[in-house]
């Protein structure tokens, strides 16, 4: 649950008094006294900074005993005002099922959206906020915010800038309260920048305020506290707004504006301080809510696109390179040399750590790159650099899949645009393969063929050959057997073109596994010589011997066990000249299979127990 605002919570007991009561008031039941099937819904609303939230988190405070499954907080909508998508949300309220819980949805933008989330568990509150009413949920009565009442907001200045201020000038707090019509995010602001000048009166603040133009008490208080500010924090300010996720910290804050991560992080905390900048210390800063837009529009007034592309750049280079430092200190390797210290990572779980706190915000870069349409450059980095760091986290790689899948979707896209036939070919293969991995064989074999089309446009053959490869390998899982045998077929034959002899060892291995599946000994035993024969040009010794080894089971499987134990001894000879032993007793324990099919049960009793010696205690043979 988020803590609250700047100042502290102050006034509201009859709006909090009047959603108490709603609590237990009867609509809650049925026909019959049963509880109902959902949980009890509270609605507060109000406009963009009046306290809506703060209303809704106090009030979970107060009554949070009764919920014996916890207190949840979600924000159903994202920074650029969208919802967030069903499956999102579903996953943040999962600790809330089973026991009656207390759940603050905030920030509803549809009453679907809402009602989508519903039931709870029997006896649970949800209390939701939203900028008006919401339809379609029924027996929910809305608590309407207004400003504060005169004490509270002349306490809400009071805490800001001492008693003292307060009582020696009460005929000015008055005027400043009414001005600002009791609002108090605007109270907020005003009320820390008089506290930042201890000389000026609370008389000359309201004075000073009331000549400020604009609608609204919020944009007025809110550019008298803005035009206050040093340019070069005015500036820090209004690029704030491009963070990823609407997420701060001194290194996007940094980036943006050119300056020094000290400079940075100071400045922060001095926005914070003037209530501009919600969060800090343990929490991400963030821009409030309800002063986005305002200052989206100075954004929009004073910077060129070309400086905010290039602002944009500064911090995706800067999250680039945090990115590779991420990724190798993951993977256990050094950082690039003459990366600075506040580019590098302490340790894997300070990397690990980082990443995962980080993660929305970093697919949030990524999409708003590859959205921007002029940063594809720097977008592909990016999502390269992230996409390592997700591969290498300690969970695996497939705990990132859906993330992967994401990414590697946007680079698509991008190639798409750009008409970069390998990067599209790359990216679809990398999308089949998650397809492939996930059990979506349909998607996968599509998407396959898709990357075929465009690796050959880009006159890949590399691309081409492993697109060909993984398309055997699908029909192979879907036990298409002929199909799988057709496609390994052309992979083949297109490596045999390019005289790639690893590749064609390898893939005359696996169509000999197809036929031998498909009882077609002889073309088998062919392709499996030709495996071992391949490889043993490559000098790959113990290779050499497993294929050989198979060859010999395929002779066994076509009756001629004679053949088979001629086939075994070439194996376990060339077993020997690797010096693997394990390898070699597995290959005496299929010369022992053979012995046995020729009634030599004497002769395989002494191959098992030369290939016992070779085992430690436990050990089995990895073949």
């Amino acid at each position: 649950m988020p803590a609250g605002p700047v100042g502290g919570f102050v006034g509201r007991e009859r709006e909090l008094e009047e959603l108490r009561g709603e609590i237990g008031r009867p609509g809650l039941r049925v026909a019959g006294g049963r509880e109902a099937e959902r949980g009890r819904v509270l609605l507060v609303v109000g406009r963009p900074g009046i306290g809506r939230t703060a209303v809704a988190v106090e009030l979970a405070r107060q009554v949070a005993a009764g919920y014996p499954g916890g207190r949840h907080f979600v924000r159903l909508t994202g920074d650029g005002g969208e919802p967030l998508p069903a499956e999102e949300v579903a996953d943040a309220l999962a600790p809330a099922a089973g026991k009656p819980a207390l759940v603050v949805l905030d920030d509803v933008a549809r009453g679907d959206q809402l009602a989508g989330l519903l039931p709870l568990a029997p006896g649970s509150l949800v209390v939701a906020t939203a900028g008006g009413p919401l339809t379609g949920v029924p027996d929910v009565r809305p608590c309407t915010l207004g400003g504060l009442d005169t004490p509270a907001a002349v306490e809400l200045v009071a805490r800001a800038v001492g008693g003292t201020r307060v009582t020696n000038d009460p005929r000015g707090v008055e005027t400043l309260v009414q001005e600002l019509g009791g609002h108090p995010t605007a109270l907020r602001l005003v009320a820390a920048w008089l506290a930042a000048q201890p000389r000026l009166s609370l008389s000359e603040a309201a004075a000073r305020l009331k000549a400020v133009p604009g609608p609204g008490e919020l944009t007025r208080a809110f550019r008298l506290v803005y035009d206050a500010l040093p340019a070069s924090a005015a500036l820090l300010l209004r690029l704030l707004v491009l963070a990823p996720a609407g997420r701060i910290d001194a290194q996007v804050a940094s980036a943006l504006a050119g300056c020094s991560v000290p400079a940075a992080q100071s400045t922060l905390d001095d926005f914070v301080a003037s209530a501009l900048l919600e969060g800090g210390g343990p929490r991400p800063y963030r821009v409030p809510g309800c002063l986005e837009p305002l200052l989206r529009a100075l954004l929009e007034q004073h910077e060129k696109p070309d400086d905010v592309r290039l602002a944009r750049a500064r911090m995706l280079e800067r999250t680039v390179r945090l990115l590779r430092s991420c990724g190798a200190t993951l993977a256990g390797e050094a950082p690039e040399d003459g990366l600075p210290p506040t580019l590098r990572f302490a340790s894997p779980a300070a990397a690990a750590d980082w990443l995962a706190d980080r993660r929305p915000a970093l697919l949030a870069a990524a999409r708003a790159a590859v959205a921007d349409g002029e940063l594809d450059t720097l977008a592909r980095r990016l999502i390269a650099a992230l996409v390592r760091a997700l591969v290498s986290v300690p969970e695996g790689p497939q705990a990132m899949a859906a993330e992967r899948y994401a990414l590697h979707g946007l680079v698509l896209g991008v190639a798409e645009r750009r008409g970069l036939h390998r990067e599209k070919a790359a990216a679809l293969i990398n999308l089949a393969d998650l397809d492939a991995e996930a059990g979506r064989g349909d998607g996968a074999l599509a998407k396959y063929r898709q990357a075929l089309d465009a690796a050959r446009a880009g006159d890949d053959t590399d691309a081409e050959g492993r697109i060909l490869e993984a398309l055997g390998g699908t029909y192979l899982d879907r036990q298409d057997l002929p199909r799988a045998c057709d496609w390994f077929g052309r992979a083949l034959a297109l490596r045999q073109a390019r005289g790639e002899l690893v590749h064609q060892a390898r893939l005359h291995a696996r169509i000999g596994s197809v036929l031998t599946y498909q009882a077609q000994y002889g073309l088998a035993l062919r392709e499996w010589r030709a495996s071992a024969g391949t490889y043993r040009r490559l000098g790959d010794l113990p290779s050499q011997a497993r294929a050989l080894t198979e060859a010999a089971r395929v002779q066994e499987y076509a009756g001629h066990p004679e053949d088979a134990l001629r086939t075994c001894r070439d194996a376990l000879y060339w077993a020997r000249q690797a010096g693997e032993r394990r390898l070699e007793a597995a290959v005496l324990l299929r010369l022992a299979d053979a012995l046995d099919r020729l009634g030599d049960s004497s002769g395989a009793g002494l191959q098992r127990a030369a290939a016992q010696r070779l085992f430690k205690p436990g050990e089995f043979p990895a073949f």
